[in-house]
């Protein structure tokens, strides 16, 4: 079975990577069981890719194979200065830690395989906006420096949180696989970090409570194991309550009905899984497990593993640090690098998907108020951290515009919406949605029953003594987390970040918040869970134990309804190569996009058909990485700010296909600079008048497709 052969030989460099960067990993994470080792790969992945991009904006290193293994180098030679400039020894190890290795490599493995598997029933990239992200990382692929070109947008550099996709990228030109085939993989791959970086993490957080305030020096490696793995499926695979609608007798996508209103006997076709992420009208809650199945490569989901990683350091540093606070001693040294470094971290996040910079920025800033007070010493640690973030991000803050417009407030005072514009606030008439309560308990009341359970376990007579200092430390560590995924939950509810969205004015912003709400107290309630062990009534634990399995029923099942639905009985050969539906669907096209990809070298200009949003048209651009004069309207104008950034450039694509003025012609290929015309069945179907003859007159035809649909024209007599 070739597939499997493909997936083993993109696992063994990716393994590769991880061993070369577990000894900084262990360092990092030295109090971990586990030295961090699920966090080696992330972490290879992370720094690899950001020294391509930073060097690669200097104009210092091409992004080539040769470039990434001469990185590599590099950073093994470091790692061997780094140990023996600091005399480091490798300690032995127990058995235990070793069989934790096994089990994350193996939990890595099992996720990379199952998903892997699962888009090689329908491997397409195609739909939903999978050009899009399969177009920047074809973008980056053909970029030899950077920022890379917008594909959509001739002679712009991308205005776009694009380093997830620069990570993917980076992995195709170190493997040297086909593109297209790395397009499933890298999604498989995000889920296997995932899934293994939440097991140790959650694993980790038990095994150091037990270490911490039970005294409990050995590994309990049947805890670690239940609990990471309860804390692994939460986040990767977890819906949310949603899921009672299967016991109901349905409703219209765009009318939600109170459940208990309808209620009936268990029905699976009547649930639709997209509805648990478009269920408060007007508005997106999507999570990781929706993300694995639609399969779009969107800044949030790159993120995923890189958003696990920042909460692992806000754990080891808050445990640390705040213990030897209660304890009146030193706290732990080098506190200044660990701010400078969760910097960096919400630089990457902000350059991978916008919204989780500053998210993550506050979230590390509420750890640093509760470590430090309102002191001196706060103040000094989160002026470090945003010059961190601002240092690290300014090769990419020195090409990107964000498009952000301001602030909005929710259901703004009719004197407000008079004023308009107070600063970055904005008071727009009519703008105004608010979520009913028990919409946003079926959304949220999953990891909010687990707040409640968290605080009625701090209250009830515990096998903990409520004085302990050690398990105060944690409680307030998960407090935070909780109170923080809740506080994202309600920012939708009075700002929104402003957007080009009219309806959907607040989509984006409940979106973005939602999405890491999820992460976060998902990663929180598999701790909660653990908890209820220490409960001493034992008819109050039971209790409580029921309450949390009884929802927890319900966001379990969600995957068994989400990846049916999307790829059926999983009975097909396995197929990973994401251009193949182009054989059946556009056969010509696939065949001008073949001979693009294999004979046209860097980015020349192309002409092909203007399309909108969510359409097939700028297929062409997207699976060459070839720039187009104009491609998807609407993205275009959320990216730039302007409907014009692409309305402006319709009326010469179209005078470009059907003007029989061969001057005019002329003039805007020189305007654009384009080098090659792609004339195929989308361009006839667009353009009924499109003129044929004029093509053969400025410039010769280099390619026509086997069924004679399709050809290239590349410009000459201009």
């Amino acid at each position: 079975m070739n597939w499997i052969f493909i997936t083993l030989q993109w696992y063994l460099y990716i393994l590769i990577l991880g061993i070369i960067f577990f000894p900084l990993t262990a360092k990092i994470f030295s109090n971990f069981a586990d030295r961090g080792y699920a966090f080696s790969k992330t972490l290879a992945i992370l720094f690899l890719s950001y020294a391509v991009f930073v060097l690669g904006i200097l104009k210092i290193l091409p992004f080539t194979q040769n470039s990434i293994f001469l990185l590599i180098i590099i950073f093994i030679i470091a790692t061997i200065l780094f140990i023996w400039k600091n005399k480091l020894t490798i300690k032995p190890l127990a058995i235990s830690h070793f069989t934790l290795f096994i089990i994350e490599e193996l939990i890595f493995l099992a996720g990379l395989f199952f998903l892997t598997f699962i888009r090689g029933q329908e491997p397409s990239i195609h739909g939903l906006e999978k050009f899009m992200d399969y177009g920047f990382m074809k973008s980056i692929l053909r970029s030899e420096f950077f920022p890379p070109l917008d594909i959509w947008l001739s002679r712009e550099p991308i205005n776009y949180y694009y380093f997830g996709h620069l990570t993917g990228a980076f992995l195709i030109k170190l493997i040297g696989i086909n593109s297209a085939i790395g397009y499933n993989l890298i999604l498989a791959t995000i889920l296997a970090q995932s899934a293994s970086i939440v097991f140790s993490l959650v694993g980790n957080i038990v095994y150091l409570f037990q270490k911490i305030v039970l005294k409990i020096e050995q590994i309990n490696l049947g805890q670690f194991i239940l609990f990471g793995l309860l804390g692994s499926f939460i986040v990767n695979f977890g819906g949310n309550l949603h899921t009672i609608y299967a016991f109901t007798s349905g409703y219209p996508n765009d009318n939600p009905i109170p459940f208990w209103q309808i209620l009936s006997s268990y029905d699976p076709t009547k649930y639709w899984y997209p509805n648990a992420t478009r269920f408060i009208p007007f508005t997106i809650h999507e999570f990781p497990a929706y993300s694995y199945v639609v399969a779009d490569l969107h800044g949030h989901v790159f993120d995923i593993p890189f958003v696990l990683l920042t909460i692992a350091i806000l754990f080891k540093l808050f445990i640390s640090n705040f213990m030897s606070f209660r304890a009146q001693r030193p706290k732990e040294a080098g506190m200044t690098w660990w701010v400078i470094f969760l910097g960096f971290m919400c630089t990457i996040h902000y350059m991978t998907n916008a919204f989780d910079g500053p998210i993550y920025l506050l979230l590390t800033g509420f750890i640093l108020l509760a470590l430090n007070g309102l002191s001196l010493t706060f103040l000094i640690n989160i002026g470090i951290l945003f010059l961190s973030f601002i240092f690290f991000s300014i090769p990419f803050s020195a090409h990107f515009s964000p498009f952000v417009s301001g602030i909005g407030v929710n259901c703004s005072l009719d004197f407000l919406v008079n004023l308009k514009k107070i600063g970055p606030f904005l008071f727009e008439k009519g703008n105004c949605q608010i979520s009913p309560l028990w919409m946003l308990f079926i959304l949220w009341g999953f990891f909010w029953i687990n707040f409640i359970l968290f605080l009625i376990i701090q209250k009830i007579k515990s096998k903990l003594p409520a004085t302990n200092y050690q398990l105060q430390t944690f409680n307030i560590f998960f407090f935070i987390l909780f109170s923080f995924g809740t506080f994202l939950i309600i920012i939708p509810e009075f700002f929104y970040i402003k957007d080009i969205y009219p309806a959907h004015f607040r989509a984006n912003t409940m979106f973005k918040l939602g999405y890491q709400a999820f992460i976060i107290m998902g990663v929180a309630s598999a701790f909660v869970f653990y908890q209820l062990k220490f409960v001493e009534n034992f008819i109050i634990k039971i209790i409580l134990k029921s309450i949390f399995l009884f929802f927890f029923f319900f966001i379990f099942i969600y995957s068994f309804f989400a990846f049916p639905s999307y790829y059926g009985k999983l009975d097909r050969p396995v197929e990973l190569d994401g251009s193949q539906w182009l054989t059946t669907s556009y056969l010509e096209d696939k065949e001008i996009i073949d001979y693009l990809n294999e004979n046209i070298a860097n980015q020349p200009t192309i002409l092909e058909a203007q399309g909108d949003s969510y359409t097939d048209y700028e297929r062409i651009s997207s699976y060459t990485g070839l720039p187009t004069v104009a491609g998807w309207w609407v993205h275009e104008w959320l990216w730039r700010g302007s409907p014009d950034a692409v309305g402006k450039r319709i009326p010469d694509v179209g005078n470009l296909y059907e003007s029989p003025d061969i001057e005019l012609t002329k003039s805007l290929l020189k305007k654009y600079q384009i080098e090659y015309i792609i004339i195929s069945n989308r361009e006839k179907e667009k353009y009924k008048k499109l003129n044929f003859e004029k093509f053969g007159q400025i410039g010769k035809k280099i390619f026509e497709s086997t069924n004679k649909l399709g050809a290239i024209y590349q410009v000459e007599n201009l």
